[in-house]
């Protein structure tokens, strides 16, 4: 079996999310497995709406009326903590059932204090051999940079945002 490798898509720019979801199209266009696990999102944007709908991709369940984290109270943080906690113990539930995981945001979770990096480094180094993982989000911390084997910094030169355009459903989300 081959020795899956862990990808980085990191960076201030758009389209760490579509990098990976693109990834995850090519991969269960070839018939491999893939789960996707979000964090700091609802779960309704276009791309897990489709996703889920193929017998080969498992979204796993989503923090619903998730709130960006600069807006979250401590009980809101707190609810947030558990249910990491608990997506992650899913996840080895279920991790012999993949070929390719993505943990969309992942960082996000790790900088704001909502996932505890520990746990997805050990994820990463106890996962089964030929397991692919895709991590996304801003500003890794130094660890993760270090064991990933591809990262891929979006940069943002430009964004629509910074005009006052808000984002668009089916194209930011």
């Amino acid at each position: 079996m081959r020795k899956g490798l862990v990808h980085l898509y990191c960076g201030e720019g758009k389209g760490k999310t579509t990098a990976a979801m693109g990834l995850c199209l090519r991969a269960a266009g070839r018939g491999l497995r893939v789960g996707i696990a979000q964090f700091i999102k609802p779960g309704d944007s276009g791309e897990i709406k489709i996703l889920s709908t193929l017998e080969n991709v498992k979204v796993f369940p989503f923090l619903p009326d998730v709130k960006f984290t600069n807006i979250m109270s401590e009980a809101e943080r707190s609810h947030a903590r558990n249910f990491y906690s608990g997506l992650i113990k899913l996840i080895y539930e279920e991790i012999d059932n993949f070929n390719l995981l993505i943990l969309d945001e992942a960082v996000a979770a790790v900088t704001e204090n909502l996932v505890e990096l520990e746990s997805i480094i050990h994820l990463i180094k106890n996962r089964p051999s030929g397991l692919e993982i895709v991590i996304t989000g801003r500003k890794p911390p130094q660890e993760l940079m270090d064991i990933a084997d591809y990262i891929s910094e979006i940069r943002n030169i430009r964004h629509p945002f910074d005009k006052g355009i808000p984002a668009r459903k089916g194209i930011e989300w």
